[in-house]
């Protein structure tokens, strides 16, 4: 475990980063004995610094939950961040690209929540029993901590890289479809790029959802009614430059684009 003032000392230096549009070397590197729980506490202070700044929380992210996912960065487990409020976009967005390093595209369902839930013992039923509306989501990945190499420790360290998110399309009541079954087109400047099927996130996109509130309240807390909450990715990362255009196409769900600039 680390010392207090470690933790403290790595939460500045992301922020320093974030601010910065920096990377910082991998922070196992530095620390080979920081641990899982070291990681969420630098989170929660990174959270608490924000959150002083004026910033507000608006839900949480879910990351790692699908195996093209897991596949894609070599971590076999599920972690968290937070989304603040200056990090949701709308359908259609201008983003500026120079906001995020090693920028990133990856297709998700939000869950909005209408009730709050809590664990231990949270299922995919309670899950959809609290939620008012799934929505199409595409995340945008921002990294601060060298990409090579990294560990579960150092991408929870980073708000598990949470840079922002699009909402749009259409949102759905939980009854109204099967989540499992909605599948997504990800383009980039008119080529499409990736597919997925949302079945891929733990063969339900609520399970993450369960999973978050299972893991909150292990760390002594809750998810909010009210909440957006990225269910995961059900494709790979798909890197973006400045100049792209985004376009994803979830069916009847309606479609999502951004253009980064």
């Amino acid at each position: 475990m680390l010392e207090p003032a470690q933790i403290e000392h790595i939460a500045d230096e992301l922020l320093a980063a974030d601010r910065g549009r920096s990377v910082v070397p991998l922070l196992t590197a530095h620390h080979p004995g920081m641990t899982v729980d070291d990681a969420y506490a630098v989170q929660a202070l990174w959270a608490k610094r924000r959150a002083e700044s004026g910033h507000r929380v608006v839900g949480h992210k879910i990351g790692l939950t699908s195996k093209v996912m897991q596949a894609a960065t070599g971590i076999t487990e599920p972690d968290y961040g937070v989304i603040f409020d200056d990090m949701v976009f709308e359908n259609g967005a201008v983003v500026p690209f120079d906001n995020y390093s090693n920028v990133r595209i990856e297709v998700e369902l939000a869950f909005v929540l209408d009730k709050p839930l809590s664990g231990p013992a949270c299922t995919i039923f309670d899950v959809l029993s609290a939620t008012k509306y799934v929505v199409p989501a595409l995340e945008i990945l921002n990294s601060h901590v060298e990409l090579q190499g990294r560990t579960i420790v150092d991408t929870i360290s980073d708000n598990a890289a949470m840079g922002a998110m699009v909402l749009g399309g259409r949102p759905v009541a939980v009854d109204e479809i099967d989540l499992r079954w909605v599948g997504a087109l990800l383009y980039r400047n008119q080529t499409i790029e990736e597919t997925g099927i949302a079945a891929g996130v733990l063969n339900h996109p609520a399970s993450g959802v369960a999973w978050l509130a299972n893991k909150l309240f292990a760390h002594g807390t809750t998810l909010a009614a009210g909440e957006i909450i990225l269910a995961g990715s059900f494709t790979r990362p798909m890197w973006v430059e400045r100049g792209d255009s985004i376009h994803a196409d979830y069916g009847s769900l309606g479609a999502i684009t951004c253009l980064f600039e």
